[in-house]
């Protein structure tokens, strides 16, 4: 798990980087990482403190009595609520934290690895020192001091590793946690709590006979994105929830590095969403079934009320199609897989001995155990949100574009990849303002330049500001070829860090209309959101706030292995 890296070049490299950008945005007053943050702010007087550290340790994941070497967070509370910090034992999940909007917060991270990390607090609107830019990635034996008020509103959140190059690596082995984030108007719905609010981590995993974690073997893994065998749920596999004749609420959150789920009752019972990512939904939505993208979180409300004492409900990951190229799926098809099978290729599961992506598996067995006479009521109306319209944006006709590509086998964004000392003419941003943006696969050379044509391009075909542009321009990107364009197109999952967006619509301009049936009815794009799945031929339009806080924040892909190639890329708001 250690991994071999020059710690003196990737250092220098590092504060290279951070000093450029310090150079070309003075303003945001950026320090050496190393004096950053590692002390507290005087006259910051936090209503919770914790102490984190992360670190390698042995827990037992599979029942054959072996241990596996993980990752993992440990947290002790120094201040706050009682219930702020809900460790676990015996698993390498970090403990689930529980914040209430409107409290400060300071956490020190403690960083006892063999390598360099820094943590990212996944759905939280934080200033930019405090968001886990790998900027601030410290050393072995270093620290680093988070502090932010919470400003979300209740929802669900997760923190996890966001260091540079690593985050796939230290996020499949382990480090990872739930956040949950709570308000006076959620506490006056009457929704589950205590018992009845239970987490569902879904994760895949991938062991050897000796019980060790594999993971990414080859660059087919990272351009497909590494797919596991051994479905986890809460750390744990073969997950049976023992349940009685009522309501629960389950925050779901996909914490596998690549994998897409199509979560659904096995016997067609639709699902009930009451929330997705960062906040709760106006109103409950029932679904068929649920789409849910790495890095996407749902909330669950599964009422097992009126069901018999014994019985049993199966919760799968349904069969679906479309979110890899096609070529990879007709060779699943052709192979045996198709939909629901373990074809010999499963997605490029042939060459990581996964699953393949799409097919039909179980993620947990729910038993109803126990008959309860008293059960609250579905809320008709959940929160009050002011939804946010293209009346609101200051660029409603000349949307910001996030154009998504992984031609010349290499996942890029807007045709660039990852550079701390580079911003592009579009992703200056003022603070204040509201953006429309447009995510969109470009399958055409000239559909790039359409949709490009009304910015400024300055520093696009050159490596932008102050960047390192090697000649390869975002025409030459983007152009065309035979792997090029719609051929490698796949499902990718965009985060945007900072503030919450508001999908506008879905435009499924180029998609194959078979496959994007198998998917199109999951998708819940009503609430807030931080993580939105966009299929290949489709345009996502959504609406970003990009408010209270200037500095570099990122977006990038969400499959963690395509992160870690460099689809990433920073928003300045200045």
């Amino acid at each position: 798990m250690t991994h071999s890296i020059n710690y003196g070049r990737r250092q220098f490299l590092q504060y290279s980087a951070f000093g450029a950008a310090a150079a070309m945005f003075p303003e945001l007053l950026l320090a050496n990482p190393k004096s950053a943050r590692s002390s507290p702010t005087p006259g910051f007087k936090p209503d919770v403190e914790i102490e984190f550290s992360a670190r390698e340790v042995f827990v037992p994941i599979l029942n054959n009595g072996s241990k596996t070497k993980v990752q993992k967070y440990f947290a002790k509370l120094l201040k706050g609520p009682e219930n702020t910090v809900q460790s676990f034992e015996d698993n390498y999940l970090g403990p689930t934290l529980s914040f209430a909007k409107g409290q400060k917060v300071r956490i020190y991270f403690d960083n006892n690895l063999f390598e360099h990390s820094i943590m990212h607090w996944h759905g939280l609107h934080v200033p930019q020192k405090s968001d886990g830019h790998p900027m601030y990635s410290i050393e072995p034996g270093e620290r680093f001091v988070y502090e932010y008020e919470v400003l979300n509103n209740a929802g669900t959140s997760f923190y996890h590793s966001h260091a540079h190059n690593l985050t796939g690596t230290q996020v499949y082995f382990g480090l990872a946690g739930l956040l949950k984030v709570t308000d006076e108007e959620e506490k006056k719905l009457g929704l589950p709590t205590g018992e009845y609010d239970l987490p569902l981590v879904i994760q895949d995993k991938q062991f050897n006979r000796n019980g060790q974690l594999q993971y990414v073997r080859g660059m087919h893994d990272r351009m497909m994105g590494f797919l596991g065998d051994t479905i986890l749920v809460n750390g744990k596999p073969n997950a049976e929830f023992a349940v009685k004749s009522r309501a629960y609420r389950f925050r779901a959150l996909n914490g596998s590095t690549s994998r897409i789920y199509k979560l659904g009752w096995d016997d067609g019972t639709p699902l009930t969403a009451i929330g997705t990512d960062v906040s709760l939904l106006e109103k409950p939505e029932t679904k068929p079934y649920v789409m849910l993208a790495p890095g996407d979180r749902i909330d669950l409300w599964l009422d097992f009320s009126g069901r018999p004492v014994g019985s049993k409900l199966a919760m799968y990951s349904l069969p679906f199609s479309g979110t890899m190229p096609p070529m990879f799926e007709r060779m699943q098809r052709m192979r045996g897989g198709g939909q629901g099978g373990r074809g010999m290729m499963g997605g490029m599961g042939m060459m990581s001995g996964g699953l393949g992506q799409g097919e039909k598996f179980p993620i947990a067995i729910f038993h109803v155990t126990e008959k309860v006479g008293d059960s609250p009521k579905l809320p008709v109306q959940l929160v009050r949100r002011q939804r946010l319209t293209e009346k609101d944006v200051d660029n409603a006709d000349n949307p910001l574009p996030i154009a998504i590509s992984e031609r010349h086998m290499r996942p890029l964004v807007n045709g660039r990849p990852f550079s701390l000392d580079e911003v592009m003419e579009i992703e200056k941003v003022k603070v204040g303002s509201i953006k429309k943006i447009k995510i969109f696969h470009p399958h055409e050379e000239h559909e790039m330049a359409s949709q490009t044509s009304g910015h400024d391009m300055e520093g696009m075909d050159h490596g932008g500001m102050g960047g390192r542009g090697g000649g390869m321009g975002m025409r030459d990107e983007m152009g065309g070829g035979m792997m090029g364009g719609m051929m490698m197109a796949m499902a990718h999952p965009i985060h945007l860090h900072g503030q919450q967006f508001q999908v506008l619509s879905r435009k499924e301009g180029h998609v194959d209309r078979e496959d994007y049936e198998t998917v199109r009815h999951g998708f819940v794009d009503s609430g807030l959101k931080d993580t939105v799945l966009v299929m290949p031929g489709e345009e996502v339009e959504i609406i970003k706030p990009f408010q209270d806080f200037k500095g570099l924040y990122l977006y990038h892909c969400h499959n963690l292995e395509h992160e870690d190639l460099g689809m990433m890329r920073n928003f300045y708001v200045h």
